[in-house]
């Protein structure tokens, strides 16, 4: 992670630990962390929660009762940046990762990016929290 990024995610911490104490959630939390930080909700809302890629990737590991082969750092960045950079999580990455992050996992991703995956799969990601 590049010195601006730790510094962010310092900064993300800090307002989401400042924020819960007062009884925020986490989407309001991810909400207001938008509005400084010019990131997709996949990331506002690991920054919400708090954690770095390594520790968000340990946490998948361990829900999906997997090791290394289910999702990579660098995976999961790609995601984070967004569907510009070619990939897409799957309905189940969402779904761990909203449960790890305390959220649906259509909260995290920006409605352009929802009306890429099937109808079916939209249901799933609105329904599940």
């Amino acid at each position: 992670m590049s010195g601006t990024g730790y510094q962010t995610l310092l900064d993300c911490r800090r307002r989401s630990r400042y924020l819960r104490q007062h009884g925020f959630t986490t989407d309001q939390i991810a909400t207001i962390l938008a509005l400084d930080h010019p990131a997709t909700p996949l990331r506002l809302y690991r920054y919400a929660a708090g954690l770095t890629a390594a520790q968000a990737v340990a946490a998948f590991h361990r829900l999906a009762d997997t090791t290394g082969a289910g999702l990579r750092e660098s995976r999961l960045y790609e995601y984070e940046t967004g569907p510009k950079a070619g990939r897409r999580p799957s309905v189940s990455t969402l779904r761990l990762l909203a449960r790890i992050y305390g959220t649906r996992p259509a909260h995290l991703l920006t409605s352009e990016t929802l009306a890429t995956y099937a109808q079916r799969d939209q249901r799933t990601l609105h329904e599940e929290g």
